[in-house]
């Protein structure tokens, strides 16, 4: 099997080894033995374990998942070229990725964390050398999609690499919605997740315009639980929300 080499050890690097330790062998690189360790037993396969100081980069095929703000320090420790370089940092531009860590290619990707059930959506830019090989590479643990340009990625993170935990707000109001009518908070929490699982297969092949308008019959119930969404500006806090996320992508920048 071909070796993929992470260096970082936080959720997104355990999250996408998930999605691809049946496929590659697992390397991973960082500053702590006991928290290296940590991270095979959740993985739950043997991985080959490198302290940051230690950790020549040459030849490597690697995935950056450190906080963007440790870049410029992660980047004095390291030795080495890697062949490619594929991050996740948010708002990290290819520029900063090229001025702190050698490679030969560089290529911006943000997955999210439902690359640990095989189901990310992940989006990407960068040297179009290796688009082919990035795109086989994070479909093992999802759906990809290549970007013409940083600004895209940027905006594409707001919206899938931040979307799960707006989904998750929104999955957790609905259930406390029911619970507060009186259903079960076990039940609520089932009901949420058949809701959330169907939906999905769904919106994979109709709009949403046309989902919306299938389950809302005037005067139904629907559209007495869609008025009040409106009437609290959800519409408008979703749009708000992506391009908050996307002017602190710009920021981190």
């Amino acid at each position: 099997m071909k070796t993929i080499t992470f260096i970082g050890n936080g959720n997104m690097a355990l999250s996408i080894a998930q999605g691809l330790k049946n496929d590659y062998t697992i390397e991973v690189v960082g500053r702590n033995e006991e928290k290296l360790a940590s991270f095979e037993k959740q993985l739950g396969v043997s991985v080959k374990k490198y302290l940051l100081r230690d950790f020549d980069l040459t030849c490597k095929e690697i995935i950056l998942c450190v906080k963007p703000a440790n870049i410029v320090e992660v980047g004095k420790l390291l030795k080495g070229e890697a062949k490619v370089l594929y991050s996740v940092l948010a708002g990290t531009t290819l520029h900063s990725l090229e001025q702190n860590i050698p490679a030969g290619a560089y290529v911006r990707t943000m997955p999210n964390l439902a690359a640990s059930v095989g189901a990310s959506m992940t989006t990407l830019t960068g040297d179009i050398r290796f688009k082919v090989q990035a795109e086989e590479l994070f479909s093992a643990i999802g759906t990809t999609r290549w970007l013409g340009s940083e600004k895209e990625i940027d905006i594409a993170t707001a919206l899938a690499g931040s979307g799960p935990a707006y989904l998750a707000l929104i999955a957790e109001a609905l259930a406390d919605g029911a619970v507060k009518q009186g259903l079960k908070r076990d039940d609520a929490m089932a009901v949420m997740r058949g809701l959330f699982s169907g939906f999905g297969s769904l919106i994979q092949e109709v709009h949403p315009a046309l989902l919306k308008d299938g389950v809302m019959s005037p005067g139904g119930t629907t559209a007495a639980g869609y008025g009040a969404l409106e009437e609290k500006g959800v519409r408008g806090a979703c749009i708000d929300a992506i391009e908050a996320a996307y002017n602190k992508a710009k920021e981190l920048s």
